[in-house]
């Protein structure tokens, strides 16, 4: 296959990428990385110095293609399908970005600062660090009850890159800020995302790994 992902399915950026990969059937290699293996570890590095996941490489057209949002643009402009996750019309365009940098800045960052102070060694937590992060979600939770009103995904009837964006980060916040009542709407959008083919497919690879996750 000319597409190869290097990934570990647990990681709710790769999952983001992953959704749109499934979403439009889209031929590729999975290579799965382990961070805890020197070996496998390098096998990212060497590719991708910072060490950050997911990498997509296209063998075809010779091209390292990192980061989330870059990798689905890619996808779009070079391998694309039936899902337009990246309008073709720049105002719109613009406007999936937008929103595919609200779930990934402050949904799944302070998120991740949640749950990356719950690995901390005793002594060195930073509990004020931790509640600037849950207030920013709490934020992030009121903004997406008011923009998603009576749509169906985040930019209207289309599934977009917003949503591949928004399904994993609301994942995991959820378990860290559960969505409650005064956040219905979210819970209802959360839910259509989670009945997703391309999101359930990535949650049952993801399952084995769930258990590590920090509580």
């Amino acid at each position: 296959m000319s597409l190869e992902l290097l990934f570990h399915p647990m990681s709710s950026f790769c999952q983001k990428a992953l959704i749109a990969l499934y979403e439009n059937d889209t031929p590729f290699t999975p290579h799965m990385i382990d961070l805890g293996d020197p070996a496998s570890r390098a096998e990212l590095t060497d590719l991708w110095p910072v060490g950050k996941f997911p990498v997509l490489r296209d063998h075809k057209r010779g091209r390292t293609v990192p980061e989330s949002s870059i990798i689905i643009e890619y996808l779009a402009q070079h391998y694309p399908g039936k899902e337009e996750l990246v309008p073709t019309d720049a105002d719109l365009a613009r406007q999936v970005r937008m929103r595919d940098r609200f779930f990934d800045l402050y949904v799944n960052v302070p998120m991740q600062k949640i749950v990356t102070d719950r690995l901390r060694p005793e002594g060195m937590h930073d509990p004020y660090g931790v509640e600037e992060a849950r207030k920013l979600l709490a934020t992030a939770y009121d903004m997406i009850e008011s923009e998603i009103g009576t749509k169906v995904w985040i930019m209207g009837d289309g599934f977009s890159m917003a949503d591949c964006a928004a399904a994993p980060a609301l994942f995991y916040a959820s378990k860290v800020l559960p969505i409650g009542k005064a956040h219905r709407k979210v819970a209802q959008y959360f839910d259509r995302l989670l009945a997703r083919p391309s999101y359930a497919r990535v949650l049952e690879e993801a399952e084995p790994y769930l258990p590590l996750f920090p509580k």
